[in-house]
This record gives structure tokens, sequence and C-alpha cells, in this order.
């Protein structure tokens, strides 16, 4: 019984995640309002809110899946920050199956057209950015001091922010995903490469 009422439950959280993003791809984000988005799914709107406390939660819940902290904080015993991250990029990479193209391509133009999303994804950033900085600092193989945390999880942030806007860019392009799939590899690898090494060999004099 259990799992079938957990079942039931990813359906409802489904079923308005996808009824909001059709209004919201349709109209605009500011445009809709949670009423509309209750009805379209087909739940009371006290029900939208059990699943989805404010209504730009409907769409930014997907960009807080990616919990780079928590791959930190939870890495093998002995397996450095950013060998745990380049392993779980290179998972993503090697079965992107569960993305969809078009939902992705859809959620990313309602986002960038609408400036409540665009200042949550900031915000959400900003917020990973900080947690990444803190299990950093409470890492036993890095033994680093605040601020050397701060700048390093910044460099993090923005690797990891450039991959997924290259990944996304190739989607858009029109790229099948198998292909951006096999170009996120590399990418994955040099990132990652950069953030060992440093950018001294890149330069020249």
């Amino acid at each position: 019984m259990a799992g079938l009422r957990e079942r039931k439950k990813q359906q409802t959280r489904q079923a308005i995640a996808e009824a909001a993003m059709r209004l919201f791809a349709e109209r605009g984000f500011e445009s809709v309002t949670v009423n509309e988005i209750a009805e379209a799914a087909g739940v009371a709107k006290v029900t939208l809110f059990t699943y989805f406390p404010t209504k730009d939660s409907l769409v930014l819940h997907a960009v807080a899946d990616d919990d780079v902290p928590k791959v930190v904080a939870e890495r093998q015993p002995g397996q450095s920050p950013l060998d745990a991250l380049r392993a779980h990029y290179r998972a993503f990479a090697a079965e992107p199956g569960d993305v969809e193209p078009e939902a992705l391509i859809a959620m990313m133009q309602v986002i960038t057209e609408s400036p409540t999303l665009v200042a949550g994804v900031n915000r959400i950033q900003y917020g990973e950015r900080l947690a990444l900085a803190q299990a950093l600092t409470g890492s036993t193989e890095c033994q680093v001091d605040d601020l050397t945390a701060s700048l390093m999880a910044a460099q993090i942030s923005a690797a990891v922010l450039a991959l997924k806007e290259a990944f996304f860019n190739r989607l858009a392009s029109g790229m099948p995903l198998p292909e951006a799939g096999r170009r996120l590899v590399e990418d994955i690898e040099l990132a990652f490469d950069l953030l060992e090494r440093g950018f001294g060999d890149r330069f020249t004099r």
C-alpha cells in the first residue's frame, strides 16, 4: 500500500508540473495564475500547494534537482571533491536518457522570459555555491580556509554552469540527445582537468 500511495503522489506531482509548464509555455509565467494551473491539473489549489509551496517552485524545482554540495558531502571515503563531481557528471553524460529535449528547451524558454524565474535561478545558484563552499571547508581532503573554499566553490559552480549551458545550447540547436551526451562527456573531462590543473598552460605569453 505504501508503494501505491507513493506512486499516486508522484503521478499527482508530475501532472501538476506538466500542466503548469504547458500553461507557462503558452502564455508566459507571469500571465498564468495558480488557480488556472490547479484547474488544468484537476486538483484543488490546496493540493497544488502541498506539492509546490510557491508558484515559482513549479518551475524551479527542476533547477534545484542537481545538488552539487550533496555530491561533495556524500562522496566515498578517500575520494576528492573534484573526483566525486567528475564521476557524478560522467554518470549523467553516460545515461542522459531521462532528459526530454523538448521539455528542457520549453522550461529554459519559460525561465529566460520571466524576470521572476531568472531571479529565482540566481538565488538557487548563489545558495548552492555557499553550501558547496561549506562542504569544501568541512572536507578532510581539502583543509582550506573559508576564503579558499569560497574561491574554489565559485570556480566549480561556474564550470558546472558552463557545462549545462553548452549541453542545453546543443539540444536547442537540434543536436540529437545521444550526440549531445557524447559531446558532454568530452566537456566534462576538459572542465575538470582545468579545475584540477589550473589554466597556466592554456595561455601564451
